[in-house]
């Protein structure tokens, strides 16, 4: 039991996708707990055919590629039963709000059905963990020095806190790095696969595509040899500076190539090294 009283089937589910654009990305699994108000549950998990690539990069997190669904059915085969499964059900799971339900019913959509959430109560445990643990200063000093911070938002007040609060994090966490390179790393992680620092520019199988707007998912190559007034807007727009080189060169026909992908000696791009 949940501990708490439920009046029509709660469902927390999961999905598993072809990347993480919720407008043009497929659904390769979903897995749903559908829980009862006399507190039953029933589990299902189904593998499903996206009816395109899966990226290397979307693989190397979840650990399905395209054999893997290869005999799956696709979402349109399945998605009636399920839409009558989910009917009058609350919906659950970790993050759905801002990128489960959103790729839910575009799948729905595709396939014909308008999947809705209005009715339907939504719990989201990311909300809650934000909501219940703040990461405010005044918060990480009352949790990792036990004490209320007094001065709060005066610079010098601030600064001796969170040197203070970084000393006890080292003290907490063994598993921190011990150097500055380190700390650097683990409070800066890289996306693998951004291109840029924020994401504007993604990596896909070795090829750049665009990561935001309407040109989401399509090939910067394709963009620039088709649409090369949305790259000069970029580089009259407010965009950081090294978007702005990415679509400055690809104007140019000069395209970022992934360290980690072999090219062959005309500086294409590869997936296998050639015999």
């Amino acid at each position: 039991m949940l501990g708490i009283d439920i009046d029509k089937p709660l469902v927390f589910f999961d999905l598993e996708t072809t990347g993480a654009n919720a407008q043009n990305d497929r659904i390769v699994e979903i897995s749903i707990i559908k829980i009862s108000p006399s507190g039953e549950r029933e589990v299902k998990t189904r593998r499903i055919n996206p009816e395109m690539h899966i990226p290397r990069e979307a693989s190397a997190i979840h650990g399905i590629t395209d054999a893997d669904v290869a005999d799956a059915p696709t979402f349109r085969a399945i998605s009636k039963n399920l839409y009558i499964y989910l009917e009058a059900c609350d919906l659950g799971g970790y993050n759905i709000t801002r990128f489960d339900i959103p790729v839910l019913i575009n799948e729905f959509r595709r396939a014909g059905l308008e999947f809705s959430i209005e009715g339907r109560r939504i719990i989201d445990p990311y909300v809650i963990f934000c909501q219940m643990e703040p990461r405010t200063l005044v918060a990480a000093y009352k949790l990792f020095c036990g004490k209320e911070l007094e001065g709060a938002h005066g610079a010098e007040a601030d600064a001796l806190a969170s040197l203070e609060v970084f000393s006890a994090q080292l003290e907490r966490y063994s598993e921190l790095p011990r150097d500055i390179t380190g700390l650097h790393s683990f409070c800066n992680p890289s996306n693998p696969e951004w291109v840029d620092a924020s994401g504007r520019f993604r990596w896909q199988e070795g090829e750049v595509i665009v990561g935001f707007g309407q040109n989401s998912g399509i090939l910067l190559r394709q963009i620039a040899a088709t649409n090369p007034g949305f790259l000069k807007w970029i580089m009259r727009a407010d965009f950081p500076a090294d978007v702005k080189k990415i679509a400055s060169d690809a104007l140019k026909g000069e395209f970022p190539a992934r360290p980690d992908v072999p090219t062959d000696p005309n500086g294409t791009e590869s997936s296998e090294i050639q015999e």
